[in-house]
């Protein structure tokens, strides 16, 4: 049977999903100088397959234009087609950046907080997911067994990261039933977003090559433990010191990445529609699940809205280097390039206004604080819907003019679009319809 070898170009649409358009891979060469043509309404496709209210409708042009350093050439040595695309910018047919491209928003970002404050921000992703094909049972939970009895999967997923570039730190099973989590070290933004793309499409071709699936959706069930998607974060000056920690600081946070987590703090229930997008992320996002309930920061606490990492250090050198603090409340249905521009935005805010850290939680549940107290540190509850979380962003100005007024609109449009789509679903249709989707 021939067979003729094609590429696709893709990008990471407002709902996370990888899509673009494939060719001959003998055009390659020709290809990653012209780029192909896209739809600007196509970013308005919702994860749940339809079209939201576009402000271009069926008009205009747009470009997807490669980039040569985010390409997944996989294969799988089983004889059949190989993995193979590149990630992408969005341009407009000038060749001038489009306004509402997500992988342009990061770059910018970070970008801004390296001219303003000096800063380089070093990230790394913890994804969760639920693999078809575990063949788990009660007790698994973080046990050799699990790995033992999920096959080849690991070995062959490991493999395929391998060949993205990406030297996995750890893999394991998770909490819950067939659940495994994979880990990567930190990376600047960019280089850290698009792997994160290339941790879910390579788990997905795995598990399809095993005739099984995976999700990434938040939760499989209402009952039981979600998935998370927990963000890393340190920072680091021009010449490469950590800046993170300060041992007279509280909790170890130094002066400058306390102002950093302020600003993020500050306006994390706005920042919610972005860093947990969907619906079915609020069956998540509730306490005692090891979620995120609170806008909080605690020290080693995985219900905090962010965590202050341990360090396992023999000196403070290198107990300043390996500093980090966690971003929780957060899941794989966003688009991770949104997700992460959106925080930097928040914490460069946070070193322009000079925000003071608030105090972190120490073994402290914020549920069990009075009103006073949460005022005092600066601690809500976070969204418990994704319509509370669209009203948390219409009410911070601050958070609105983090993006493009374009996009801001396509985006506010399309997860409206979204909230109505399911608004008479209850918990359990939710969560059979984004397993699926996710």
């Amino acid at each position: 049977m021939n067979r003729e070898p094609f590429t696709m170009f893709c990008y990471a649409d407002i709902s996370g999903q990888l899509r673009g358009k494939g060719f001959p891979t003998r055009h390659l060469e020709k290809r990653l100088k012209s780029g192909v043509g896209w739809t600007p309404t196509n970013i308005m496709f919702t994860a749940l397959g339809t079209i939201a209210p576009s402000q271009w409708g069926p008009w205009g042009d747009v470009l997807m234009m490669p980039d040569r350093k985010a390409e997944a050439n996989v294969d799988f040595g089983d004889g059949l087609q190989k993995e193979h695309f590149f990630l992408s910018d969005i341009l407009e047919t000038d060749g001038t950046p489009w306004d509402c491209c997500p992988r342009t928003l990061l770059r910018n970002a970070a970008a801004d907080l390296r001219r303003e404050a000096g800063i380089r921000l070093g990230v790394a992703y913890e994804h969760e997911f639920i693999y078809s094909g575990g063949n788990g049972r009660t007790g698994d939970m973080y046990s050799l067994d699990a790995v033992r009895r999920h096959g080849s999967f690991g070995e062959v997923f490991l493999a395929a990261l391998d060949q993205c570039g990406i030297d996995a730190d750890s893999y394991l099973s998770e909490f819950a039933l067939n659940q495994f989590e994979v880990t990567f070290p930190p990376e600047e933004p960019l280089l850290a977003c698009d792997k994160a793309i290339f941790v879910r499409e390579m788990a997905r071709a795995t598990a399809a090559r095993f005739g099984h699936t995976v999700s990434f959706s938040p939760r499989v069930a209402t009952k039981g433990i979600g998935n998370g998607l927990h963000i890393h974060m340190s920072l680091w000056d021009e010449a490469g010191k950590p800046v993170s920690h300060d041992p007279k600081g509280p909790s170890g946070v130094s002066a400058t990445a306390g102002k950093f987590l302020a600003g993020i703090l500050k306006h994390m229930p706005a920042l919610c529609v972005f860093t947990a997008p969907t619906p079915v992320s609020y069956l998540r996002l509730v306490p005692h699940v090891w979620s995120a309930a609170w806008s909080s920061i605690g020290f080693r606490d995985r219900e905090a809205g962010i965590r202050i990492c341990p360090t396992f250090a023999t000196s403070e050198r290198s107990q300043a280097e390996q500093f980090n603090f966690e971003f929780r409340a957060a899941d794989a249905t966003a688009n991770p390039y949104i997700q992460l521009a959106v925080m930097i935005r928040a914490g460069l805010e946070g070193l322009r206004q000079n925000l003071p850290l608030p105090e972190p939680t120490l073994n402290q549940d914020p549920g069990n604080f009075s009103e006073a107290e949460r005022r005092k540190r600066g601690i809500v509850r976070l969204p418990a819907t994704l319509a509370e979380a669209l009203a948390a962003l219409d009410a911070d100005k601050t958070v609105q003019g983090f993006l493009p007024p374009r996009f801001l609109t396509a985006y506010r449009d399309n997860k409206r679009s979204e909230l109505e789509l399911t608004k008479d679903w209850d918990g359990e249709e939710l969560c059979r319809r984004y397993v699926e989707v996710y």
